[in-house]
């Protein structure tokens, strides 16, 4: 009956036989009916698990490695919600026309500054001075009329090129000292409108190019640390001597699309360890004088010049036992000189025939 009476059990009619168990389901009656038993204190229901909220991020930019990428998004300001630990902020081809005092004021980490293709007239002095650890400052195709400043002088590298910048002034780069890169071309740059040592203070700039601007001379007081200096497309009509003094270092020198009709006497030698000579599109009427004694140049472009006679002495020394390194290129094509008339002893020194480029003349 025992058995019985558990098996009812369990379909609730137990009960209703006439012998019931005692203890046990006394036990169970009274729990359902009400017992007064104290209730078992209800468990408190533990908070959801917090989950932090996703990194911060400008609205519409990419987020990415502490990359911010914001270009091509027709912003006309600086967003803000910057994560402060950016390294990299990319702000090219958008519409931004002013940079604020406080655009930047978080970003302590950041190392590069994209500012390309916008229409920014004005800097607010303070605006780049939180930026203490910039190295690349990228502010080509603007409206700027003048240089930024309080530039970061942790600035290795400073891109200005194609702006409305008249005048550079000797405090322009004040402490810049680890500038390695300077392009300043495409800029209505006069050769009155950068102070003497303008550019005393870039020590360690390797890298200068002012090209496509309205220069009638080379600028004086370059860095003797410069290896390379591009003055293409300007109007300079002569090259002094002592306007490349000091530069042991250069081993490019770029001054193709001048009016030049002269080169000094001496200018090679100002220009020890030269490579290259670029000085075509001008209006020379003879090659330049000091390339037979000159150790180092390898290429030597002169086409597109007024060049109406070669002489069998104007590039290579009389002797082969001379210290000088072999030509890789050397151009005269677009000259008037009959080409025909150049003797072949004239390129005795140079490592390969395919090296010389020679051509008719032709009249424009």
């Amino acid at each position: 009956m025992k058995s019985a009476c558990v098996f009812l059990l369990l379909s609730t009619a137990c009960w209703a036989l006439p012998f019931r168990q005692s203890g046990f389901l006394d036990f169970m009656m009274e729990d359902e009916a009400g017992s007064g038993l104290p209730e078992e204190p209800a468990k408190a229901v533990p908070d959801p698990p917090h989950v932090p909220e996703g990194p911060m991020c400008p609205f519409r930019c990419q987020c990415h490695l502490r990359v911010v990428q914001c270009s091509d998004l027709g912003l006309k300001e600086v967003p803000d919600k910057i994560p402060s630990d950016t390294t990299l902020l990319d702000l090219q081809n958008n519409k931004i026309s002013e940079i604020r005092e406080n655009d930047f004021k978080t970003l302590k980490a950041l190392h590069a500054l994209i500012l390309v293709n916008n229409v920014i007239t004005t800097i607010h002095p303070k605006a780049f001075m939180p930026l203490g650890n910039l190295q690349r400052l990228y502010l080509s195709k603007n409206l700027l009329k003048d240089m930024p400043p309080n530039m970061p002088k942790s600035l290795q590298e400073l891109r200005i090129h194609e702006n409305d910048i008249s005048k550079i002034k000797k405090s322009a780069f004040d402490g810049m000292a680890h500038v390695i890169v300077m392009e300043l071309g495409s800029n209505p740059l006069t050769s009155s409108g950068i102070d003497n040592e303008a550019f005393a203070d870039l020590k360690r700039v390797s890298y200068i190019r002012i090209a496509d601007t309205s220069l009638t001379e080379i600028p004086k007081g370059l860095p003797s640390s410069l290896s390379e200096l591009h003055l293409d497309g300007n109007k300079i009509t002569k090259v002094q001597a002592e306007s490349l003094k000091g530069l042991n270092s250069l081993a490019k020198l770029g001054l193709s699309h001048n009016e030049i009709s002269i080169v000094d006497n001496g200018t090679m030698a100002m220009v020890p360890h030269l490579r290259e000579f670029h000085l075509d599109h001008n209006v020379l009427t003879s090659v330049p004088s000091g390339l037979p004694d000159h150790k180092y140049i390898q290429v030597i472009y002169l086409h597109s010049n007024k060049i109406a006679a070669v002489g069998t002495e104007d590039f290579c020394p009389p002797g082969f036992n001379t210290k000088k390194a072999m030509y890789s290129g050397i151009s005269l094509f677009s000259n008037p000189v009959p080409y025909w008339e150049i003797q072949p002893i004239t390129f005795r020194c140079v490592f390969d025939r395919s090296a010389i480029q020679l051509g008719n003349y032709r009249k424009k």
